[in-house]
């Protein structure tokens, strides 16, 4: 059973990334989805309780706030493993801009989540890391690496 928790600031491409790489095999747990921490709370419990495989699809910026779903998930017997979206803020503004509707935040909260932004390391508990980072050919996944 896999845990997958991304981590990154808003519009660096997680959900894009969850869409073409675990849309067919695993539960997409995302604040934008559930709007509520109670409904996040009962889905996880769902895929706990069914043995489920899951990606929690949030910005996910501090430790703190990556512990409770490593926590779970290692108390369950889940291989947990991270994806770090890197990207520059500039780059992240430019596709918030192509967005509409709810789906765009304001520039102000990318700033913020970014000010709190902490890069996950394995002593959190992950049991594998990976950087992720957009290319113009898509999608490039690498093997992390303890000096990023």
């Amino acid at each position: 059973m896999q845990a997958i928790i991304f981590t990154g600031i808003q519009a660096s491409g997680k959900s894009t990334f969850y869409k073409d790489n675990f849309f067919n095999s695993h539960i997409r747990i995302s604040m934008d989805l559930l709007n509520t921490r109670n409904k996040e709370n009962r889905f996880l419990e769902t895929c706990v309780q069914t043995s489920s495989k899951f990606v929690i699809d949030n910005t996910n910026p501090t430790a703190e706030e990556r512990k409770k779903y490593i926590n779970l998930a290692k108390e369950n017997k889940y291989e947990v493993i991270g994806y770090y979206f890197s990207t520059s803020i500039q780059d992240a503004f430019r596709r918030n801009d192509l967005r509409s509707g709810k789906e765009r935040i304001p520039e102000v909260g990318i700033r913020d989540c970014r000010n709190k932004l902490e890069i996950p390391e394995y002593k959190e508990g992950f049991d594998k890391l990976y950087f992720v980072r957009i290319t113009e050919n898509g999608f490039l996944v690498d093997d992390w690496k303890d000096e990023i």
